[in-house]
């Protein structure tokens, strides 16, 4: 997917939503588990009752890698479920070097056909580099994260008074475009999204964070948006464990369309839409 089909999508559904596909053995409803593939299952009912309100779902791979060939399966068929309008994220967070990357990129964008991976960028730009190579693939860095364990590196002063996160935004965005790349910014760090912005105004940004983890909507619209929205907001526990009787689709739909609204009355009162 380019990214003016990711904006028209965005402005069709009057929603930048992203859900996060991060499904748990331990917590799906019980009734699911007699079923041949649980994972699919659980994550084929959420779609169904989500697809209308996101306009992207991110699979955290961790999740479906710790099950062994099963668990891959199970993504396997979450990917093509998927419908083709709607923006894939593979959470896979890889980093190394040479040809271990192409293979990497061979794998989620050639195997698997998702439209982005995450990417850690403290090696440097040789291990960006093969996923770049892609076209209409897209390359989300690490920028700031919302973990406590930032503020070892990401957070750090520089002599320049700058932070670490800011060097590896200001050198990074050299390497691919607004086209091809975009950064994960936790929605935990939204005072930081100002500074941000003044590095890549036009860059879309993968915000997790917002809802279980208590980052706040208004304020990462308030200081991540820009003229095309630039903004993938993430949402995984808050939606799809919403429920966990037998109406727990119902409940991941009901939330998802709450979140929706919220996202329309944000981009009608700045003017996007």
């Amino acid at each position: 997917m380019n990214r003016q089909e990711l904006i028209s999508e965005i402005k069709r559904k009057r929603s930048f939503l992203c859900v996060g596909l991060d499904t748990d053995l331990k917590k799906i409803p019980k009734h699911l588990l007699a079923c041949e593939d649980p994972i699919f299952e659980f994550n084929k009912q959420i779609i169904d009752a989500t697809k209308d309100y996101c306009v992207a779902y991110k699979p955290n791979i961790a999740f479906y890698e710790a099950l062994g060939k099963k668990g891959w399966w199970s993504l396997e068929k979450t990917l093509n479920y998927i419908p083709d309008n709607i923006f894939t994220i593979a959470d896979a967070k890889r980093g190394d070097i040479g040809n271990t990357t192409n293979y990497y990129a061979q794998s989620f964008f050639d195997t698997y056909d998702f439209d982005s991976l995450t990417v850690a960028p403290y090696m440097g730009h040789d291990t960006v580099e093969p996923y770049l190579e892609y076209k209409n693939k897209w390359v989300i860095l690490l920028g700031l994260t919302s973990n406590a364990g930032a503020l070892d590196f990401q957070l750090q002063k520089l002599h320049d008074n700058t932070f670490v996160f800011e060097k590896v935004l200001s050198l990074s965005k050299e390497w691919g475009t607004d086209e091809n790349m975009m950064y994960v910014i936790g929605a935990t760090k939204a005072e930081m999204l100002q500074k941000v912005r003044a590095i890549v105004p036009n860059h879309f940004l993968l915000i997790p964070g917002v809802g279980a983890q208590g980052g706040s909507l208004e304020k990462v619209a308030q200081y991540g948006l820009n003229k095309d929205v630039g903004l993938l907001v993430n949402s995984s526990r808050g939606i799809i464990y919403a429920g966990n009787e037998e109406d727990f689709a119902i409940k991941a739909g009901q939330k998802a369309k709450e979140i929706q609204q919220q996202m329309e009355e944000v981009l009608k009162q700045r003017e996007i839409i």
